[in-house]
């Protein structure tokens, strides 16, 4: 649902507050609330978040898994006033760090997050598949996981060559991810939310 008829700038966006709690993305200068996921979708997050955070305590360079909590801001032509917000971001440990006394957003003038994940719902399957792929494409994100509880695959993006190869897992297929090679986890695994 978008919320605003007239566009905002990203500095109007970044300002803005309705006396509400609700979340939006920009998207072309208009305001996106998000929606409520199901329980699953929370799940399915907070399940993924732990995986992750269990693998990155192994790695040299810490890492933050960061679920829903930062801004992603697009490149892409005549998109600039748009940022979407994933469901996890995993990013550099000193890159969360410089964000403390700011909007969590990160720009597209600063390095892209590691890898960012996106759970289908029905109200943002379109948006999940077709319009955050290439803005993810073009800020160089390494890698971009669409988790879809409705289709019961999970597509993993890897960029290759400058584009976006998908790999798709399902059922009791092992996920293969080239960022976190020792996570051991079956599509079914992640899709039941670690149930």
């Amino acid at each position: 649902m978008t919320v605003t008829t007239q566009k905002l700038t990203f500095e109007e966006y970044l300002a803005y507050e309705d006396g509400t709690d609700t979340r939006y993305e920009l998207v072309d200068g208009k305001l996106k609330a998000m929606s409520v996921g199901t329980g699953i979708h929370a799940l399915i997050i907070n399940f993924l978040a732990e995986q992750f955070k269990l693998v990155l305590a192994e790695w040299d360079e810490p890492h933050k898994a960061m679920s829903g909590a930062i801004g992603v801001r697009s490149p892409r032509s005549g998109r600039q006033n748009t940022s979407r917000i994933p469901g996890i971001t995993v990013l550099p440990l000193a890159q969360a760090k410089s964000m403390i006394g700011r909007e969590a957003v990160i720009d597209f003038n600063e390095p892209p997050p590691l890898l960012v994940v996106e759970v289908v719902s029905p109200s943002t399957k379109t948006e999940d598949y077709w319009a955050k792929r290439p803005e993810y494409d073009i800020l160089e994100i390494p890698e971009y996981w669409i988790v879809d509880p409705l289709s019961e695959q999970i597509t993993i993006f890897v960029a290759e060559d400058s584009l976006y190869t998908p790999h798709e897992f399902r059922g009791e297929e092992k996920i293969q991810s080239p960022t976190f090679r020792s996570l051991s986890l079956t599509a079914a695994q992640v899709l039941a939310g670690g149930l």
